[in-house]
């Protein structure tokens, strides 16, 4: 096990998740499902319990722990893309695949955990500053899967 994984709290679909993750991005994968040693206020001896898997490299805990705490933005995967292809591509699988819409690049998926799918021209943007900070942010704040050719004229100061 790493060092530092983060655990995120399931219902009771954590394999589930970790499987479509690991079908989505890359260097992703379901390491192994640990079952239940015994009953427990959200399950019973055999139930999975933890799965242990890895997104993009960065090493998860799935805790199937019940409903005692829901998901919220408080906790986001940032991912990364390199154009509207890669962008289009992670948002549609993780909308489509049950999940919702927000605003300003987020979305969830269905079992209540954040994303943010945000292209690197405009994290590029927002932390260079300035004007092309500026109006990058202000067109952002418009959408809701970032459009990179809108982003990409705001910098330019063409938006």
């Amino acid at each position: 096990m790493a060092k530092n994984t983060v655990c995120i709290w399931y219902d009771s679909e954590a394999e589930e998740a970790a499987r479509f993750y690991a079908s989505v991005f890359p260097d992703s994968a379901v390491h192994a499902v640990h079952p239940a040693p015994s009953n427990h206020p959200s399950g019973k001896a055999g139930d999975v319990l933890t799965v242990d898997f890895t997104v993009f490299g960065v090493a998860c805990m799935g805790l199937n722990g019940g409903k005692a705490f829901p998901q919220s933005e408080a906790f986001s995967f940032l991912i990364t893309t390199d154009g509207q292809e890669e962008t289009d591509r992670y948002w549609d699988a993780i909308v489509g695949n049950g999940g919702t819409e927000s605003a300003c690049g987020w979305c969830k998926d269905k079992w209540g955990v954040s994303w943010q799918i945000a292209p690197r021209v405009l994290l590029d943007a927002l932390t260079a500053g300035g004007e092309p900070a500026k109006r990058a942010f202000e067109v952002m704040m418009t959408m809701g899967k970032i459009d990179v050719a809108r982003i990409e004229a705001a910098v330019r100061g063409d938006a």
